[in-house]
């Protein structure tokens, strides 16, 4: 059962407003939903749902923005459906295109900082290890779970704005330590140390994972050295986008994974995948549908 503070109650109770009010309900309800007993701070959210897709989002934003609503951490935006600098080209039209600026606009006005990017760990937002925060975007939750540390779960479009104006977020998930503990070793200690070298490694083992692993927590083994936050960017992108991955390690990298029983909790794996050459290059061939080709032609926009 979900124990509010007086605090959380009086927001609810809409004593900083009808906008706050709204926004710590949608955060009371989720955790109800999820079955948290309490909901904690957060230090920072990042923002998916400025993206248009259609017009209740926006209407949404601005109800928000009516009611008085601001952020209570910092909060950072990613990527809107306009270049506001006008100088590409949009392909909406006039009702859509204006509706996609006005919740842009929205976010601004509640305090969220305009930094229009799926990496905001690229753009200076780095939460400290250990930190509890409300982050949206498939990519940027797992980069953050997992190279930086910081705990958040996958909140959702919407759910990240309401954590960001609460200050709170549900007890749940990845919040906890022991959701946190790898129960799958993904051993790529049979793979050569040049392939693991090349550019192309890590988002197609990335790819492979997500597929493999699913929403479970796994643990990469095998890796000699740091391979460079590039490189982790792209395997948790990738995993993210072929299965539901929210945080991954690897053992003597990320933090923590200080080497595998750090990673399990001295536990035992559940299931132990030993990647093989074969493996990697299915995976590779599985990133594109196109037939050998003699050339690539660039049309004409119209």
């Amino acid at each position: 059962m979900l124990d509010l503070t007086d605090e959380e109650r009086a927001i609810a109770d809409g004593r900083d407003g009808p906008g706050a009010a709204m926004a710590m309900r949608i955060v009371a309800d989720s955790a109800r939903l999820l079955g948290a007993d309490r909901l904690i701070p957060v230090a920072s959210a990042h923002i998916d749902g400025a993206l248009y897709h259609g017009d209740s989002g926006t209407l949404f934003a601005e109800k928000l923005v009516e009611g008085g609503a601001t952020v209570a951490v910092r909060a950072t935006l990613n990527v809107g459906a306009l270049d506001l600098t006008g100088s590409c080209r949009v392909r909406l039209d006039g009702a859509r295109r204006d509706m996609a600026k006005r919740m842009m606009q929205a976010y601004r006005a509640l305090g969220c900082e305009p930094s229009w990017t799926c990496a905001p760990y690229q753009a200076g937002h780095r939460p400290a290890p250990g930190t509890d925060v409300a982050w949206g975007e498939s990519n940027a939750v797992v980069f953050c779970n997992s190279v930086l540390g910081a705990r958040t779960n996958r909140y959702g479009d919407f759910l990240d704005i309401a954590c960001a104006i609460a200050g709170r977020a549900p007890r749940v998930g990845l919040h906890l330590a022991e959701n946190r503990r790898a129960t799958v070793v993904f051993d790529v200690s049979g793979l050569s140390p040049g392939f693991l070298a090349a550019e192309i490694a890590w988002p197609v083992l990335g790819s492979l994972y997500g597929r493999m692993v699913g929403d479970a927590i796994g643990v990469v083994t095998g890796i000699a050295a740091h391979p460079g936050e590039d490189a982790l960017k792209a395997f948790g992108a990738a995993a993210a986008s072929s299965g539901a991955v929210g945080l991954f390690h690897v053992a003597g990298v990320t933090p923590e994974a200080a080497d595998l029983d750090a990673a399990t909790g001295g536990l035992p794996p559940a299931t132990t995948i030993r990647v093989t050459p074969a493996m990697a290059a299915d995976a590779q061939a599985r990133l594109s549908t196109a037939g050998p080709v003699d050339r690539i032609d660039r049309s004409e926009e119209r």
